[in-house]
């Protein structure tokens, strides 16, 4: 297979995608058969008395490694590119990240909360848009592992709503 044959819609790692990044990237690195440094541990040096089956599995080991490298920084901003570029090799590297991105995922998931339990109805873009930006926080919500029942959120949502008709949300009491 030619490299230039392949198809590459690894979106760039901007910090509000990372995991559809990372997904995407272990997705091309396995497709195009360089995730060889990722999967199995790193071979033993070779030497001079070293066997050539020894020697083609460090060169495909160290093959795997340069060139998943390079594809992965090819494809992060460099705001992030900076703090994480000091890795030579491909795990330590997808280990930086990861941390990177498990921390901000918390600090992320804390501010969606905090938007979605102080949200109210204002009337200023009608009903519908209220409903969708709520399903919407809870969804990404749920992709930071946050989830809350569709019965929970079908009746917070409608707390959120103004009250007509003499209705109260004690259940009339």
């Amino acid at each position: 297979m030619n490299f230039s044959d392949i198809k590459c819609d690894i979106p760039e790692l901007t910090g509000d995608n990372y995991k559809i990044w990372k997904e995407r990237i272990l997705l091309h690195l396995g497709w195009m058969d360089i995730d060889y440094a990722i999967r199995k541990d790193e071979p033993p040096v070779i030497t001079e008395t070293s066997e050539p089956d020894d020697v083609d599995l460090y060169e495909r080991c160290e093959r795997s490694n340069r060139l998943s490298m390079m594809l992965i920084k090819t494809k992060i901003s460099a705001g992030i590119r900076a703090s994480v570029d000091q890795h030579d090799n491909v795990r330590e590297l997808l280990k930086a990240i990861d941390e990177q991105f498990v921390k901000s995922d918390k600090a992320l998931a804390s501010t969606l909360i905090i938007q979605f339990s102080t949200m109210r109805f204002t009337g200023v873009r009608g009903v519908r848009e209220h409903i969708m930006r709520m399903r919407d926080i809870a969804v990404q919500l749920k992709s930071l592992e946050v989830t809350m029942s569709e019965t929970f959120l079908v009746h917070y949502i409608l707390c959120t709503l103004p009250h007509q008709g003499g209705e109260t949300t004690d259940g009339g009491r």
